[in-house]
């Protein structure tokens, strides 16, 4: 029987210059039938950050305890109880501040939706 797919749901904030907060609801996927070792951010369309982030779900569980960077992508901790996802393209740098407890809860739903049922 194949893993099933994860999809959490994450509020994040685009950290602009602005004076005022941008929360943004993001979707969360992991779909192990297309690629056990990759997760996917989806953003609601806009000109702030492109649609769709995969990259590899080791840096993001990486990155919730140390600064890493691979490709276009970077996840840092701020603080005790958020963390940063950075996203790099030939327009920009789109900065996404998450709660940790939000991505650490999607991690252990991919972790569960990858191991097999007894």
């Amino acid at each position: 029987m194949p893993a099933a797919a994860v999809e959490d749901l994450a509020w994040g904030r685009i950290v602009t210059d602005a004076p005022q907060e941008r929360p943004v609801r993001v979707a969360l996927c992991y779909e192990p039938s297309e690629d056990p070792a990759a997760v996917r951010f989806s953003f609601p369309g806009g000109r702030d950050v492109p649609r769709d982030w995969t990259f590899p779900r080791e840096l993001l569980e990486s990155g919730l305890r140390s600064p890493v960077r691979e490709g276009d992508v970077e996840v840092w901790p701020c603080g005790r109880v958020q963390a940063v996802v950075e996203l790099h393209t030939a327009d920009g740098v789109s900065v996404v501040q998450f709660d940790t407890s939000a991505l650490n809860r999607f991690l252990r739903h991919t972790y569960a939706a990858a191991t097999p049922a007894r």
